[in-house]
């Protein structure tokens, strides 16, 4: 045996693997940045019809190229409360698909015999096509083009380089035997499971086996089968991302794995029968259907496992669901309901940064939701006198200051990500003023409250004309919000304009009111004292909308982006 050949090899084998896997982030990365307005559509028609489910995992996977990043997002999404159980499972189901792409990609670049130029040398030169681009582009999406392409390509180098090894390995007779001798079908599987957990990929795995294939190195069966332990060993980083999230996100990581390891379980135990009964495997009956083509046979294997998989899941996913309720039951240490939380992001999904982005925008929508039915319910307490929500606002209170840590820390993180375009990045640093805005807003309805218990230790009140021109002033603002939040979601600067233009009539509102409590002073309709808090509370609604058209100019820094 030539220890230096074997050695070269290994090498080899392992630099083809690095510059797979660089490749697949290389392309994953500038697909989700340039795919990410269709992605953050695509995550958000998640429903309960279970196909849409499978559709978006098996789109959304297709689109990046990367299952696990699928799979982390959906946990994230899921212990976030943005969707059911169901609705991940189905995700789930889908990515499965999604992945079969990456190794039908493969097996195209693996025709092309002796004497001709293979698909792979074609699809190895469009690194250095995407290289150019990248370098010499002015725009940005010409710069993420040049990195699809340049990942692309790096894709069929790394596979040329673990293809080369194989051909290495399958020289020696040696290793041939070795291998030929382990025929056990869970013995392969295993395998299959390890490498891939060491790896962290199943694209990686599954292209190496289709290597292995193809340079005789394992026969047909035995690809099938490292293909199937692929499957399991691609289930880490999910539960890796579960188990250190909550209850929710744990049974999904569990779904993943269950799903995974009965599916091959089935297929296991489905082969025994048929070779019991005709003595056929599945690698002969993909060899008969492709013949001359095994990279094909194996491919189209990957892809049949898996939709056939989803097909038997489907229907039980409702008992799947059950079983892993009660492995992870619920905690019975008491939750508080009324504790601060976080209502649309969670640190898993920044494994999937596009996605990561629409959801911080709902999560400071919902802050700034908060914040305003705050803003309203501090008039009412302050007009009325009627401290029955006093609890209420106190918790909301509590809760704007929550989000405002939460959503700074979580926004600090996603800007470090590269797979965001450039507009995305503008839009995370306008972020940290919105939210400082919204906090803002929270802090001036506490005041509103502070003067509304003065007037209570007073034991005053407003008089009825000054709690009509409160209640004009909350209409302005209120529609001042609607104007806003309009130009925050569709990047609407006709919105933004309404919104300045209300923004300038409340100014003169409160302006007035100075004026008109001037005169009911003078007529002693009211007394100094009642004055100060109406004065204070005039001022304190005044700057809640500046805040919020703050919130609003956030847009023109990325709109035309």
């Amino acid at each position: 045996m030539d220890i230096t050949l074997i050695f070269s090899a290994l090498l080899t084998l392992t630099a083809g693997i690095g510059i797979f896997l660089v490749a697949c982030q290389m392309m994953s990365a500038n697909l989700e940045s340039a795919s990410s307005n269709k992605l953050k559509n695509l995550f958000s028609k998640a429903s309960k019809n279970n196909l849409i489910g499978v559709g978006i995992g098996t789109v959304g996977t297709a689109a990046i190229q990367s299952s696990g990043a699928i799979t982390v997002m959906t946990i994230g999404m899921v212990n976030a409360g943005i969707i059911s159980l169901t609705q991940a499972a189905t995700i789930i189901y889908g990515a499965n698909i999604g992945t079969t792409v990456t190794a039908q990609i493969v097996a195209l670049g693996m025709f092309g015999g002796a004497g001709t130029i293979t698909l792979a040398v074609i699809f190895s030169a469009l690194a250095g096509v995407g290289a150019f681009i990248s370098i010499f582009a002015k725009k940005e999406l010409w710069k993420r083009l040049g990195g699809i392409l340049t990942g692309f390509g790096m894709l069929f180098v790394g596979l040329e380089m673990m293809s080369g090894s194989m051909a290495d390995f399958a020289a020696m007779d040696s290793v041939k035997l070795f291998l030929a001798n382990i025929t056990n079908p869970m013995v392969v599987v295993l395998v299959g499971v390890l490498l891939t957990a060491i790896i962290q990929s199943s694209s990686v795995m599954t292209s190496i086996a289709l290597a292995m294939v193809v340079s005789g190195l394992v026969s047909i069966d035995q690809g099938i089968f490292l293909t199937m332990g692929s499957n399991i060993g691609s289930c880490v980083v999910a539960l890796v991302a579960g188990l250190t999230s909550g209850q929710n996100a744990k049974r999904t990581a569990l779904i993943h794995l269950f799903f995974n390891v009965t599916g091959v379980l089935i297929f296991l135990c489905v082969e025994a029968l048929i070779w019991l009964l005709t003595g056929a495997t599945y690698g002969s009956i993909f060899t008969q259907l492709f013949p001359h083509a095994p990279q094909t046979q194996l491919a189209m294997f990957h892809t049949f496992f898996n939709v056939v998989t989803v097909l038997v899941f489907l229907p039980l996913t409702p008992l799947l669901i059950r079983v892993v309720c009660k492995i992870v039951p619920e905690s019975k240490d008491p939750v508080d309901p009324n504790a601060p939380h976080l209502y649309y992001i969670d640190q898993n999904m920044l494994k999937t940064p596009p996605v990561a982005l629409q959801q911080t925008k709902a999560e400071i929508l919902n802050m700034a939701d908060i914040a305003m039915e705050n803003f309203n319910r501090s008039l009412k307490i302050i007009s009325t006198m009627n401290f029955k929500d006093v609890d209420k606002f106190n918790q909301m209170e509590v809760e704007l200051n929550f989000l405002n840590v939460e959503i700074v820390d979580f926004v600090v993180h996603l800007a470090e990500t590269s797979q965001l375009s450039r507009k995305d990045h503008v839009y995370l640093s306008t972020t940290f003023r919105s939210v400082r805005d919204l906090e803002r807003i929270g802090d001036y309805a506490e005041n509103i409250v502070e003067y509304a218990e003065s007037l209570r230790s007073l034991q005053q009140t407003f008089s009825d004309d000054a709690l009509e021109e409160i209640a004009n002033l909350r209409n302005y603002i209120n529609n001042l919000y609607v104007e806003v939040k309009n130009a925050y979601i569709l990047e609407d600067t006709a919105a933004l304009e309404r919104a300045n233009v209300i923004e300038e009539h409340i100014d003169e509102i409160t302006k007035q009111m100075e004026d008109n409590h001037i005169v009911r002073l003078s007529k002693g309709v009211c007394s100094a004292d009642v004055g100060a808090q109406y004065l204070s509370l005039s001022s304190n609604a005044e700057r809640v909308a500046d805040h919020l058209i703050n919130v609003g100019k956030s847009i023109r820094s990325y709109y035309e982006l």
